[in-house]
């Protein structure tokens, strides 16, 4: 017999099969996440970083644990023309939208929207919708499933301040339930645009 979380998978794979923009993802990885808990095997946390855990991956999606530590939380990012569906597993997650500066695209990003999702809630993004931050709630740690409609082994991170975006390498903090020793969230690579 499957466990909740294997069939998920294989759910997921005959929607991403049958369209593959995932119209009934949402509702499925909500209904996953308020009545299952065997997530629990992939949680693992670092006192260093968020943590990027992997549970499966294949050519039309990519599903992950993240775990977030008190005050730990994403750099501003994109999601490299995939789109991003979010489920919250435990906790409160906080998901704050930005963009580019409308002048040049060049300097501060321009905050947006704050939301927060609570057990069995699901949120959506792609790179037509804005960057985003996420996080747990302050003084919280918190635990969300990731689901990108295509793996994604780099995205482009955004410094808020200055808009100066760096090319980043995405890592696997867990595999299937192992660790794989990576050390820290993302590997930074040369900018990419300096205002």
């Amino acid at each position: 017999m499957l466990e909740p979380i294997e069939s998920l998978q294989r759910e997921l794979l005959r929607e991403f099969e049958r369209d593959s923009r995932g119209a009934r993802v949402a509702r499925i990885l909500g209904e996953y996440a308020e009545r299952n808990d065997d997530w629990k095997r992939f949680a693992m946390f670092d006192a260093t970083c968020y943590t990027r855990n992997l549970i499966g991956r294949n050519e039309h999606y990519e599903m992950l644990v993240l775990c977030w530590n008190v005050g730990q939380q994403s750099p501003i990012h994109n999601h490299a023309g995939q789109n991003c569906w979010m489920g919250v597993l435990e906790g409160e997650i906080e998901e704050t939208l930005f963009t580019p500066s409308a002048e040049s695209g060049e300097g501060p990003l321009v905050e947006g929207k704050t939301r927060v999702y609570t057990p069995g809630r699901v949120g959506f993004i792609n790179d037509d919708v804005a960057l985003h931050r996420v996080r747990p709630v302050p003084g919280k740690r918190g635990i969300s499933l990731h689901l990108y409609s295509k793996p994604i082994d780099e995205c482009l991170v955004y410094d808020e301040a200055t808009g100066r975006v760096v090319a980043s390498r995405l890592v696997y903090h867990s595999v299937d339930g192992e660790r794989s020793g990576a050390v820290g969230k993302l590997e930074s690579s040369q900018p990419l645009r300096s205002p």
